[in-house]
This record gives C-alpha cells, structure tokens and sequence, in this order.
C-alpha cells in the first residue's frame, strides 16, 4: 500500500476520574477501517486487562510511550502504575506491535524463521547485557519465554520483562535493547523487523 512507509496519526484519549487517570493511544484515518478498528480495539481492551490486573488500588495512572511509527509498524507500550497502600505501588507494562495495513498484531515468534532458535539466541545476548551492566538477578537468568515482552523501535528490538521478573523491584522493568543486525540470520523476511532494515 502507498502510506506503507509513513507514520500513522496518534491521537490520545483519556480516561479519569477521582482517583485514577488513564491516557492511551487511538489512530485515526488508516487507509483500511477494518485494521483500524482492529487497533483501536485492540488498545482499549490491553487496558482494561491492565486495569484489571492491577486489583483493588487507592491510585492509578496509566501512561503509553510510541515506540515506532514508521514503515507500517506501530509500537507502542502501554503503562500503568496502581498504589494499593504499603511500601511501593506496582507498575506494568505491556507492548503491542501493529502492522498498521491489516491490524495484525505481531508475537515475538512471528518475527523470526520458523525454525530458528530466536530463543536462546536472544536469550544469549540478554545474559551478554546482564554481566556488562551488572544488573542484579532475582534467580540465575536462564532464557526468554517464547511469547516474551518486546517492541520494535527503529532498528532495535527491545526485550522486556516484568517487575520482580527477573530483577528486584528498585531495578524497575528492565529493558534489553537488541540491534537487528545481531538477529540478521534469524529474521522472518515477511515479518516487520526486515522492514526496519
């Protein structure tokens, strides 16, 4: 399609009241509604499963952060904070990766060859990053889960894990930025991280 390699209009909406606040993303104008509403949909149901995750809370904020918008891939993580009492509040995230001309929305799988080992290869480099930046671990880091939290930003793929995942809480949610050319072997060529190239 024509507006294959531009970006799309974000616009963001917001949810509020007393004690809770909520901004999160909605495109608009997509050459094809049906992706479009795919999105949309899409969007505000992760943050209902995030409101819904977080339980009884005193306070809630959710934030989105846009990722990449560019080349008909959308990312965008979405983040909510909730404050229930005690110490600390808790914080999740959770990243959608769009192909903007259909509304698909991409697994970690889905980016690489089928027969490829994305798993321990990313999970190789993951330990590679632990040692360098001296993060502390909760229990020795072994590998990624298969459907395990990323986004695309420019010619990086960013693993993600939760709080408490592996890293103790003061960490926060620690990110692992992967340039694609470390994956180049791996790479579904039908999939959104060829085009990043």
């Amino acid at each position: 399609m024509e507006n294959r390699m531009y970006p799309v209009i974000v616009n963001t909406l917001k949810m509020k009241d007393e004690n809770f606040e909520i901004d999160y993303p909605q495109v608009c104008c997509l050459m094809n509604p049906e992706a479009q509403e795919n999105i949309n949909r899409t969007i505000i149901n992760t943050v209902y499963e995030l409101i819904q995750k977080q339980g009884p809370y005193q306070e809630m904020v959710g934030i989105y952060e846009l990722k990449n918008n560019d080349k008909g891939i959308l990312s965008i993580v979405l983040i909510n904070y909730a404050f229930a009492g005690g110490a600390h509040g808790s914080t999740i995230a959770k990243a959608l990766n769009f192909d903007v001309e259909t509304g698909h929305v991409y697994t970690l799988a889905e980016l690489f060859k089928p027969d490829s080992d994305y798993v321990k290869q990313i999970s190789d480099i993951i330990k590679v990053q632990i040692k360098a930046r001296d993060l502390p671990i909760i229990n020795e880091f072994k590998e990624i889960n298969p459907d395990q939290d990323f986004y695309i930003a420019d010619r990086c793929l960013v693993i993600f894990f939760q709080l408490y995942e592996i890293t103790p809480y003061y960490i926060g949610i620690p990110y692992f930025p992967i340039s694609i050319y470390e994956l180049a072997d791996i790479i579904n060529e039908d999939g959104p991280l060829e085009r990043m190239f």
